[in-house]
């Protein structure tokens, strides 16, 4: 590398890209410095950010992160990037958009150790100066570290974890107390302007105290709006840092969950239940907050209190204290009845989710009555226990009414007297008025401690149903670890048995069978034979299985979880597509595809010749819930999604059953021409479709009760000969006998 702004040549063909070499050149940077610590990227896999035209810093992050690494984008001065000496390798961002990698450094000599990332791993560094490096260094650098704490288990979500949290914005949090320490100790002097005025100025006249309070009063009011300002800016940059901190640890949490959850659990119930984070979210960040810094005002005012006069303030205090004692009492009741609420609300929104998700089954069967009556139910239950909580904190507001008024209105009525009736008080009425000044300022901070802790009702609850759903055992362990061997598609099952959470019976007993690289294997079977759960093994959704299942040799479980998945091939008999262009559905697997990648995609998926009579072609927009394409349509799309990635390991489960037979058979023709050196696995109840397999696994209750060719199995196989008689028994020659079960279902199991 002859200088670091010369642009590599990722093509090998001497000639450098000048459109996408930047680009790739930093990937490969940074691809470079996490192999160092044994994580493998893919450039395929990374997702830049929208409008950036070169790879950004915190991308670039997530891409390691995301393949279970760690990486930190921090900027540098030539002084500190010269003193990483022993450091792994550093990529450097280029004011171009390409990279450069440090691999050392040294201070005595002032000069850098960079190497081209695309260079072979034989070539020597070059030595680069501070007067080369500083024409075409930004000044950033991604540091990438392997992740030693794979192993450690997750933090529970609850107060602690929400504490850690909030210290991890120490330092804005330390300004913010600053600033309310300094506001606070202001906050005692306008009283105490007051109360010179009224002793000093008006009593006796003075026009020049007037004037030398009044320059006081605006100095001190200028000083406080400054700093008040500063404290609600500070206070909101770390309320909305925190805000996102909470928000994308959450996600994370609830994207680790295995699919196993959400199969079992309603999705609004879910949903609800993860929304109650944000009650937890605004109590730390809203009232939480504001009584944390009304405490400050409180220490720095009570003594002052005190001075101008105990009785008053003795008064004042233990008029705060007792309406802090009857929340104290009626808080378990109400927390009580606030949970009931809560469950009420989340019950009621699951309601409103699936009436929504479902609502053209509420349409077509003319639901609306029955969904009407559900939803009319929960409101009830809603209601119910919003009129309940309600009236409990009506009756405790009630009670502590008469306190807060003897603090707002009876103290200055006791100050007046004992100004009227006492010859030693010394409490003139310029001190009664900066008491009454002062006074609400320490009774709020008390009251409002008391209501926070009735509200630490409201958030245990909240806190509770959300970790009920967060706190489950996740797979990010699985995702971030393990290996990441060459996948060729050799499947080897030895005495595999699995049973579903809750079942009584196993779906897979015993499950003994293996197929070399390159095989096309079928698998047919009754419903409920296990067909579906072999698929399912394949793809790491259920872990928890007996016996050996080995890919290429290697047992599934120890592979990585992501790089398995993203190895395989994957088309289920109801694919989801998301609301964008049909280009980005068809990468939704692998942003860093291109639109050749797309098309050929679309090609042998046998979807390119509907795409291109489309108004915008491979930009068509895809509707929620795809209701502007057909069935076949996008099933056709979810094939081009799955060989995109050109997988070794291919799972077909039902792929054509949405398909016509004119579409079934060009989407077949496709996928054998497809299959050629890759391992395809491909159920369907139609057998036809499957005979061109070279192995055909034939599935009852859980059990192989044979595998071979097609030919074989019709001469030894009682059961795929009888599948095969019926599928195949000619038009009007049943004769009573059974039905026809060629629009059997797909395998439930």
């Amino acid at each position: 590398m002859g200088h670091p702004d010369q642009s590599a040549d990722p093509t090998g063909s001497g000639q450098a890209d000048t459109r996408h070499a930047p680009e790739l050149i930093r990937l490969q940077a940074v691809l470079r410095a996490a192999r160092f610590h044994g994580i493998d990227l893919d450039v395929r896999d990374f997702a830049d950010e929208a409008g950036q035209t070169v790879p950004s810093i915190p991308a670039l992050a997530r891409w390691v992160e995301e393949n279970g690494g760690t990486a930190q984008g921090m900027r540098l001065q030539w002084r500190d990037l010269v003193r990483l000496r022993d450091v792994p390798p550093v990529a450097l961002m280029f004011a171009d958009g390409s990279a450069g990698l440090m691999v050392g450094a040294d201070d005595t000599n002032g000069v850098i150790w960079l190497v081209d990332p695309f260079a072979s791993p034989d070539t020597p560094p070059v030595a680069v100066d501070e007067l080369r490096l500083e024409g075409v260094w930004t000044g950033d650098v991604l540091l990438v570290r392997g992740r030693h704490d794979g192993g450690r288990k997750e933090d529970a979500v609850n107060f602690a974890w929400l504490r850690r949290m909030v210290l991890g914005e120490r330092v804005l949090l330390r300004d913010v107390v600053i600033a309310s320490m300094v506001i606070s100790v202001l906050a005692i002097f306008p009283p105490l302007i007051v109360m010179q005025v009224i002793d000093r100025v008006v009593n006796f006249h003075s026009m020049s105290t007037l004037v030398s309070l009044t320059g006081l009063v605006g100095v001190m009011a200028f000083y406080e709006v400054l700093l008040s300002y500063a404290r609600r800016e500070i206070t909101l940059v770390m309320t909305t840092r925190l805000d996102t901190r909470i928000s994308l640890a959450v996600f994370d949490r609830l994207l680790a969950l295995p699919l196993e959850f959400f199969e079992r659990e309603q999705a609004g119930n879910v949903i609800g239940r993860v929304s109650a984070i944000y009650k937890v979210r605004q109590f730390m960040t809203g009232r939480l907050l504001g009584t944390f810094l009304d405490m400050f005002t409180l220490l720095v005012v009570l003594p002052f209190l005190f001075w101008l006069s105990t009785t008053l303030a003795c008064l004042t205090v233990v008029a705060a204290a007792l309406i802090g004692g009857i929340i104290l009492l009626a808080m378990p009741t109400v927390g009580r009845l606030v949970g009931r609420q809560i469950r009420a609300e989340m019950e009621r929104s699951g309601a409103l989710y699936e009436t929504v998700a479902g609502i053209r089954t509420v349409k077509t069967l003319a639901l609306e009555p029955v969904r009407r009556e559900v939803w009319d139910e929960k409101t009830a239950d809603v209601v119910s226990a919003s009129l309940d909580a309600g009236r409990m904190s009506n009756w405790v507001t009630t009670a502590v009414m008469p306190l807060d008024l003897f603090i707002n209105r009876g103290i200055i009525l006791i100050g007046a007297y004992l100004a009227i009736t006492s010859t030693t008080s010394g409490m003139e009425a310029g001190a009664l008025m900066a008491f009454m000044m002062l006074g609400g300022r320490v009774a709020s901070p008390l009251v409002g401690m008391a209501r926070l802790i009735d509200d630490l009702n409201e958030v245990r609850s909240a806190l509770a149903e959300a970790g009920s759903v967060l706190n489950r055992p996740t797979e990010t362990r699985a995702l971030t670890t393990g290996l990441r061997p060459p996948v060729h598609g050799a499947l080897a099952f030895s005495g595999v048995s699995f049973t579903y959470p809750g079942a009584s019976t196993p779906a897979l007993s015993d499950v003994t069978f293996s197929v070399p690289a390159g095989t096309m294997l079928g698998l047919v079977g009754r419903s409920g034979s296990g067909k579906s759960t072999i698929t399912r093994l394949l793809q790491g959704v259920s872990r928890s299985y007996t016996g050996q299942l080995r890919l290429d040799g290697i047992e599934l479980r120890e592979i990585n979880l992501t790089y398995l998945r993203r190895s395989c091939g994957v088309v289920l008999q109801d694919n989801f597509l998301f609301r964008g262009t049909i280009r980005d559905n068809i990468i939704a697997g692998r942003p860093g595809l291109t639109l050749e990648d797309v098309v050929r995609a679309a090609r042998l998926a046998g979807a390119e010749e509907f795409i291109e009579r489309m108004p915008a072609g491979f930009d068509t927009w895809i509707e929620e819930g795809s209701t502007n394409i057909s069935g076949g349509q996008r099933q056709r799309l979810a094939i081009a999604r799955a060989v995109i990635s050109d997988p070794r390991l291919m799972i077909l489960d039902e792929a054509t059953s949405a398909l016509d037979p004119e579409s079934e058979a060009v989407v077949n023709a496709n996928l054998r021409h497809l299959a050629r050196g890759r391992t395809m696995v491909i159920v369907s109840h139609r057998l036809a479709s499957l005979v061109a397999c070279h192995q055909i696994c034939v599935m009852d209750h859980g059990h192989v009760v044979d595998i071979g060719p097609h030919e074989d199995l019709l001469a030894r196989c009682d059961i795929y000969r009888t599948l095969w008689t019926q599928q195949n028994q000619p038009a009007g020659g049943n004769d009573g006998g059974p039905p026809s079960v060629s629009h059997m279902h797909g395998d439930a199991a």
